[in-house]
């Protein structure tokens, strides 16, 4: 398989491993109903900092990740600040922010993406699916590296969002009217999508005529596919005899199966018995939903336009050159959600800018009663007054007060309106006259040939909340081994032990309830091999103490406490050998804490 190569590629190839584990601070006051690490999550902080944090808890169980990342279309000054130990990396850093006139922008965004990327495909369960949001400036890259990650194998789709409902007449060469949705499954030989809901024109063409089995649509009965048994003549009801299929098809049925399906009614001849006949396809035997196509029409789920004014509704803004991020209509982020998740199922967006993921998880949760968890991550400064603002709106319910505009007229002006500029001046006039008295206002604008009529009103409305909550948290301090030792730092109980747990394990700690302790060890959950305690409190004396070593006693405790498995403890000191243990038939192993932190591979 081809191999993307991008400048800096050998410094980060592996970057996601020498991360510092940041724990999670829980702020209350900014957060919506009561603190807690395993609900719904909004977090202000460098994401690959972030989603570092998040591998102790959600490592290998989450089932839909979105993301929509910087374009690097050269406009948008996003900074590189991977703090990289490599002298050119370095350099970068100083070059920020990363303009049109950047000959590297490319591979700094390669560089700044692979790691995050890794962390993802870490994080998503086998179950799971990653969808990306993208134009023609990396679209090309993203590929590259997300088949090197996830393995070219699990591609699953590139979607086609035609983003805009008009053409930009200013465009140089084309008007680009659509970007990319790409789909990845951590294993796609066993990923499907969910089944779209069907539409109402889709089942407005079923006729009910009475028929106990339902509503029906005729279907053809010829079809271009070779079948040796389709050339048989067919005599219709009013004696009409019809020779053979149509030249270059076939009967998609045998001649005995179609008499057959004739005496079960599912056969329809027209009104007067005289049609080429129509097999019956009932309403109620096809699929309950419709499989997802690959172009995603703004009129199904939105357009740019259709995200800002959204983001305006729910936040009140001034106008819309108040709106500073480039957000996704809610309907894209419906659809995703339709398409991957499950009413159970966790969703993480490591770059949320306006909180669209979150909105959408919650109003999937309203429809169909499910819980769905969201964990947002946002770097920037706005990520309180603006990406949680707009969900606490939106769970809680807000006024919307702003302007209502209805479509009078919408025409694309050809050289014959032209010609009959009179009439169509008229018809505007007769619109002022007839509808001015609904409207504040009535507006005639002219953009890219197409004339628009609109009546404007000014509106004061309230928006029921979806209902929900999640905790807002930052990044605390960096676990940091040399300030351990000395004690200048030492996280708390909770903190080290997930960490611990997933680096020993490669798994994500279990949510635990109260603490449960066995011989002054605390438990901190089973993993696929062992039974996983820690001996540990934040306090340097303790951690000096006799009371913080592994003894014979306690691991004939923890042995006799969960007899299943083996058992791995993580203490400062022991006072067993193993070679004491393993000829008291003891399955416990002891891994020192704190200088050695470190994944335990045994097969």
């Amino acid at each position: 398989m081809p191999e993307l190569n991008f400048k800096g590629k050998e410094f980060v190839y592996n970057h996601h491993l020498a991360v510092p584990h940041r724990p999670l601070l829980p702020d209350p006051d900014k957060s919506v109903g009561a603190a807690r690490l395993d609900g719904n999550l909004i977090i202000h902080g460098d994401n690959l900092h972030a989603l570092k944090s998040l591998m102790p808890m959600y490592a290998g169980k989450v089932d839909c990740v979105f993301i929509d990342p910087p374009y690097n279309t050269g406009n948008e000054n996003w900074c590189y600040n991977d703090n990289v130990n490599s002298p050119m990396m370095q350099q970068w850093l100083s070059e920020n922010p990363i303009g049109i006139e950047d000959g590297l922008r490319h591979d700094k965004w390669c560089a700044m993406m692979w790691p995050r990327l890794r962390l993802l495909h870490e994080l998503l369960g086998e179950a799971g699916s990653l969808w990306v949001t993208l134009d023609d400036n990396e679209i090309h890259h993203a590929r590259a590296m997300l088949d090197s990650i996830f393995g070219n194998q699990n591609f699953v789709a590139t979607c086609i969002w035609r983003k805009n409902y008009a053409p930009k007449s200013s465009a140089r060469h084309f008007s680009e009217d659509h970007d990319y949705v790409l789909v990845y499954a951590k294993d796609a030989a066993n990923w499907t999508p969910n089944l779209l809901a069907r539409t109402d024109a889709q089942n407005a063409v079923y006729r009910d005529t009475g028929d106990a089995r339902g509503a029906w649509r005729p279907n053809n009965l010829a079809a271009r596919n070779y079948y040796s048994k389709g050339s048989y003549s067919i005599t219709c009801p009013s004696g009409r005899v019809i020779s053979g299929p149509p030249s270059g098809s076939y009967w998609r049925v045998s001649e005995e199966k179609f008499w057959d399906m004739d005496r079960n009614g599912r056969i329809w001849w027209g009104e007067d018995g005289n049609n080429i006949p129509a097999p019956k396809i009932f309403l109620s035997e096809v699929k309950a939903g419709r499989v997802p196509q690959t172009f995603w029409d703004w009129t199904e789920v939105g357009h740019t336009q259709d995200a800002k004014k959204e983001l305006i509704s729910v936040l009140n803004f001034g106008n819309s050159e108040d709106v500073f991020v480039t957000p996704k209509p809610v309907r894209l982020l419906e659809r995703i959600v339709e398409l991957a998740t499950t009413e159970h199922s966790i969703i993480l967006d490591s770059f949320a800018g306006s909180g669209t993921t979150a909105y959408a998880a919650l109003s999937a949760n309203t429809k169909d009663g499910g819980d769905r968890k969201f964990i947002l991550v946002e770097c920037e400064d706005y990520a309180d007054h603006l990406t949680a603002e707009r969900i606490r709106r939106v769970i809680a319910g807000y006024d919307f007060q702003g302007t209502q505009r209805e479509e009078l007229l919408k025409k694309s002006l050809t050289f014959t309106d032209l010609k009959k500029a009179d009439k169509l001046l008229d018809q505007i006039a007769s619109f002022e006259n007839l509808e001015s008295h609904r409207f504040d206002k009535i507006e005639k604008k002219l953009k890219d040939g197409i004339l628009l009529v609109e009546g404007i009103k000014t509106i004061t409305d309230r928006t029921p909340g979806l209902g929900g909550s999640f905790t807002y948290c930052t990044l605390g301090e960096a676990l940091d081994m040399d300030r351990m030792l000395t004690g200048e730092s030492l996280p708390s109980f909770d903190d080290l032990g997930a960490l611990l747990f997933h680096m020993a394990t490669n798994e994500a700690k279990p949510v635990a309830g109260a603490l449960e302790t066995v011989a002054g060890c605390g438990y901190l959950g089973e993993s696929a091999t062992f039974h996983i305690w820690l001996i540990y409190q934040a306090d340097l004396d303790f951690l000096k103490s006799r009371e913080a070593a592994l003894t014979l006693a306690k691991a004939k405790s923890l042995a006799e406490a969960k007899p299943d498995k083996r058992h791995l403890v993580f203490a400062p000191a022991k006072f067993v050998s193993q070679k004491l243990m393993d000829e008291a038939k003891l399955p416990v192993e002891f891994a020192p804490l704190p200088w050695a932190l470190y994944r335990v591979e045994r097969k």
